[in-house]
């Protein structure tokens, strides 16, 4: 079912908005809009929601756990985020962290971006695929779905490796620990992506998933406005990849690059293996012109 902006956010019902302004910076990506009010007409239902899903789920186990005569906690409910580089996923997901964790019957919510599953530059340098950097091919996607599997299947602690977008590669020796949470949010763009022949796909262990949709034509303009932004600040960053991009280069030719960059990788791999990936989201966000959650699709079963 599709519903608009103002049907939706009818639904939210009672569930208190607690998030505060600067709570919001803080969660909020670069240049990306997400507002109080957005929160309350969009994220606020959709967290509604989420928590019925969630004690439903955590009933069921509870039964089958009783049935076997079995006291261990149930495994995480697991929710996947899916959608283009800068369509506001990663804002999306940090969103649903911070407000899932307010409900007393999960207050343990880990989020894990599938970026630290890239395998390090010098990998796909080997390999002939810097310029594939965010296809399907760049994931480490065996470890990708025993990181899950092993998460789902009540796993207490995994040590998983840690992506850093100052270094744009793999950080080598540090580790993130993620401690068994009631709720596992795996954020990425290619989490909804089916298995090959023969083997399972991430997106085979989500109990719901989410799809961040828009125009390509608007997240390519989101993209650039992203980029002219961090040239501003991150890549001024000596230790940023892109350092050269705020020192060296002229504002033109850094943006020729980024438009180059989006043309011939991002967009691709938007149009070639995430949108196709959006049918396959229990819910849509679907972004119009000014960067808002316009519209809702819920699968209902």
């Amino acid at each position: 079912m599709e519903l608009d902006r103002g049907a939706w956010a009818a639904l939210r019902a009672s569930t208190p908005l607690s998030l505060t302004e600067a709570e919001l910076a803080r969660l909020r990506g670069t240049t990306d809009p997400t507002s109080l009010e957005d929160v309350r007409d969009i994220y606020l239902p959709l967290s509604r929601l989420l928590n019925l899903y969630v004690a439903a789920t955590q009933q069921r186990h509870a039964a089958v756990r009783g049935f076997l005569g079995e006291s261990d906690r149930p495994s995480p409910f697991i929710i996947g985020v899916a959608g283009s580089v800068a369509v506001g996923k990663s804002t999306t997901a940090r969103l649903l962290r911070s407000l899932l964790a307010q409900w007393p019957n999960h207050p343990d919510v880990e989020l894990v971006s599938t970026d630290n599953f890239l395998h390090p530059n010098a990998v796909l340098e080997a390999r002939g695929l810097m310029r594939r950097k965010g296809f399907p091919e760049s994931y480490d996607r065996r470890s990708l779905v025993r990181f899950v599997s092993e998460m789902k299947a009540g796993a207490d602690r995994i040590d998983i490796p840690v992506y850093s977008h100052l270094s744009y590669d793999v950080v080598p020796g540090e580790r993130q620990t993620v401690h068994r949470p009631d709720i596992l949010i795996v954020e990425g763009i290619n989490v909804l992506q089916p298995a090959t022949a023969g083997r399972l796909a991430v997106s085979d262990f989500f109990d719901f998933s989410i799809y961040v949709d828009a125009k390509v034509d608007n997240i390519r303009n989101w993209y650039l406005d992203r980029f002219r932004e961090l040239r501003r600040t991150a890549f001024s960053d000596p230790r940023s990849y892109f350092h050269h991009m705020a020192t060296t280069l002229r504002e033109e030719e850094a943006l020729e690059f980024a438009a180059n960059t989006w043309r011939t990788i991002n967009e691709i791999n938007l149009v070639e293996n995430i949108r196709p990936s959006r049918g396959r989201a229990t819910l849509v966000l679907y972004k119009g012109d000014d960067h808002r959650v316009s519209r809702v699709r819920l699968r209902k079963t």
